[in-house]
């Protein structure tokens, strides 16, 4: 075999990988781009070292053992991502107001198909999904380094606790211990971790109701929205630490402060394995629609019970593959 040949045989052996290594350390990162970063790292680092590699465990091993050092080495700064909920208390509609802080302060959110392996089993990919949940990767910042890699790969991707100790080059036992303190941790985050119920697909409840919240925002009918949201619904706004709870705080937010969203257009997304939107607001200055903001919805019980939006548009809709500006809404332009 030719050099040449060798090489880009190496190159697809190792994106065959890249999706679940990207899952991976966004899980540990919390940050869609750091995470891809970090990934691109690790494909170099295997790519130089490959000769030293010899085959002693499996590709897919080495390469998370490498992603694993390029994570922890990452998480030495001590940034830990969160949502505005973790920061601060909620906050009353009169005493809103909207303050940013830095970007590296955010849990940020990725598109599924980033993040999330194709896969035939039913039951493997909501686990998937729930592992990339906001309110899960969230939880996950909570816990030191290392105890997150263990919860990552022992619950989420199932490996044994031998093999993880291999990996991080502990014990077993050391293991098991890590693992039973983050478990202990994540127990304590107030129920938080199990805030959205996960259908893959969506059943016909949910699309149902997504269909109804399109045309509750899209038509901007409060009382429409007001129906579709729980009492203690919760919405967020990164990069503001402003949040609020409850339908009246949310939808006298959205006359007020949120009112030039009105006569918005909404374009599906799968975004950290929840249903979403792109939201795009109409421009008085050019005309058609801007972008404005990336949607996730957590739904529970039948309704909706977090409203999270992101609103760093120009990082956030070419991640998605969105373009920044429509002309019109697609039923218009036919």
């Amino acid at each position: 075999m030719s050099e040449g040949t060798a090489t880009v045989e190496l190159d697809v052996r190792l994106e065959k990988h890249r999706v679940e290594l990207t899952g991976y350390c966004y899980r540990m990162l919390g940050s869609s781009f750091e995470a891809e970063d970090a990934v691109q790292d690790t494909m170099i680092r295997a790519w130089r070292s490959y000769e030293k590699f010899e085959g002693r465990s499996s590709l897919r091993s080495w390469l998370y053992r490498i992603a694993t050092n390029v994570c922890l080495d990452m998480l030495t700064a001590g940034n830990k991502r969160a949502r505005p909920m973790d920061l601060t208390e909620s906050t009353p509609l009169a005493q809103a107001a909207l303050a940013p802080r830095p970007d590296n302060t955010w849990l940020e959110p990725v598109p599924d198909a980033r993040v999330l392996p194709t896969t035939d089993d039913p039951a493997e990919a909501a686990v998937a999904k729930e592992s990339v949940r906001l309110a899960f990767v969230a939880a996950l910042q909570k816990l030191p380094s290392k105890q997150r890699a263990v919860l990552i790969l022992r619950e989420v991707l199932a490996w044994k606790a031998s093999e993880v100790a291999e990996l991080l080059d502990t014990s077993v036992a050391s293991v098991n211990s890590a693992l039973q303190r983050a478990r202990a941790t994540l127990a304590e985050s107030d129920g938080q971790v199990a805030a959205a119920d996960v259908s893959d697909p969506l059943d016909q409840e949910q699309q149902k109701l997504l269909e109804r919240y399109v045309a509750a925002f899209e038509g901007y009918d409060m009382a429409a929205l007001t129906a579709l949201l729980h009492e203690d619904a919760v919405m967020t706004m990164p990069p503001f630490d402003l949040w609020l709870t409850g339908t009246s705080d949310i939808t006298g937010f959205m006359t007020t402060l949120g009112a030039p969203c009105a006569g918005s257009h909404l374009v599906p997304v799968a975004v950290n394995g929840l249903p979403g939107f792109a939201q795009y607001k109409p421009d008085p200055e050019k005309g058609g629609f801007s972008a404005w903001a990336v949607q996730a919805l957590e739904i529970s019980e039948g309704r909706i019970a977090g409203f999270h939006c992101f609103l760093d548009t120009a990082r956030w809709f070419p991640l998605f593959g969105l373009p920044l500006h429509i002309e019109g809404k697609p039923d218009e332009a036919q």
